[in-house]
């Protein structure tokens, strides 16, 4: 995340929850960015304290393209129900990307009873409607935070269950799950479970229970690779490299897939069956089962080709002749291509 949203943020945080703490509320909030998780948590902490436990009549939720902004507009106009506001939930309108004139308008002079809730994961600043927002409310960016951030949220988590992980072992963690919060939480708890009588959690602990979330993305990429999916391929690329996942990592992971797939070829022609390329590999039966169905789909020259091909775009890399990003999307495109 950029120096300025990761500094913006914190604050942001804190605006939102004096305004809960004094139940002096903006007009306006709208909450958005990449990190599901945070956009999800400020969403219900923002949504729950807005209603203060009224009426649900009182709460209007509107997601997804094609809502109508004088629809919404016109609820706005209508008291509420015997409480002190109307909540008003616009969800992944894309109306901070397209733009919405009759919001953007309405905003500016809207009713005194009525607090609208925008989330949204994407918007343009550009935009009318985040001005307004912007102007008259409280946004908040919710973007992953930086390692550093990370570390010091994992150690708090743990804190709480009265855990404790070294720097290195929250570094290693970091690497096998990702920094996508929401998996994160899920791999903690499955670590507290796993260490219920221990006080730290260690590398060990990490091996033995946590999924090793990069590994499965490239292995889900390499299987839309070789059922030619390739706007599939594209988003797991597009989806890692949002996630701060280095693309000279990734290219590498493929090159690996492409060399198992390459060795199993070479067994199965000598006659070798699924256990015992598994066993040879040192590979869990269903994974030496995939690439034994994926090789179906190539001939040994296409996939010794496809090997070729990342070495050479790495090196292509290394010597500057090639952009990092854009040498793991021509491997992606030539080796999805339906030929």
């Amino acid at each position: 995340m950029a120096a300025k949203k990761a500094s913006e943020y914190p604050a942001k945080q804190r605006q939102i929850n004096e305004d809960i703490k004094n139940g002096t509320f903006r007009p306006c909030y709208l909450v958005y960015g990449e990190e599901a998780y945070l956009r999800l948590q400020n969403r219900d902490k923002l949504r729950e304290a807005l209603l203060g436990g009224g009426d649900p009549m009182n709460l209007q939720h509107y997601e997804g393209a094609g809502i109508n902004p004088m629809e919404v507009i016109d609820m706005a106009e209508t008291l509420p129900f015997f409480a002190e506001r109307r909540v008003i939930v616009i969800e992944n309108s894309g109306f901070f990307k397209e733009g919405c004139p009759e919001l953007s308008e309405y905003l500016k002079n809207q009713s005194e009873t009525t607090v609208f809730l925008f989330v949204e994961s994407a918007v343009d600043k550009r935009k009318d409607i985040y001005k307004a927002v912007h102007k008259f409310g409280l946004d908040i960016c919710c973007e992953t935070p930086d390692e550093v951030m990370l570390t010091k949220w994992i150690a708090s988590k743990l804190a709480a269950e009265k855990k404790r992980i070294s720097s290195r072992a929250t570094a290693y963690f970091l690497t096998r799950v990702g920094t996508d919060m929401s998996n994160i939480v899920n791999e903690l708890e499955k670590l507290i479970c796993y260490c219920i009588d221990r006080e730290e959690i260690t590398e060990r602990d990490i091996d033995a229970v946590c999924a090793n979330w990069l590994s499965s993305r490239i292995f889900d990429m390499t299987d839309a690779i070789a059922q030619k999916n390739q706007q599939k391929a594209m988003n797991i690329y597009y989806d890692l490299l949002a996630l701060k996942t280095a693309p000279e990592v990734i290219l590498a992971m493929i090159a690996r897939q492409f060399n198992l797939m390459l060795e199993t070829m070479e067994m199965t022609s000598m006659g070798m069956d699924k256990a015992g390329i598994a066993k040879e590999l040192k590979l869990h039966p269903f994974v030496a089962g995939k690439y034994m169905e994926w090789n179906n789909r190539y001939t040994f020259e296409k996939l010794k080709g496809a090997l070729d091909m990342c070495l050479e775009s790495d090196n292509a890399v290394k010597s500057g002749k090639l952009d990092r990003v854009i040498s793991v999307e021509m491997v992606i495109v030539k080796a999805s291509a339906r030929n």
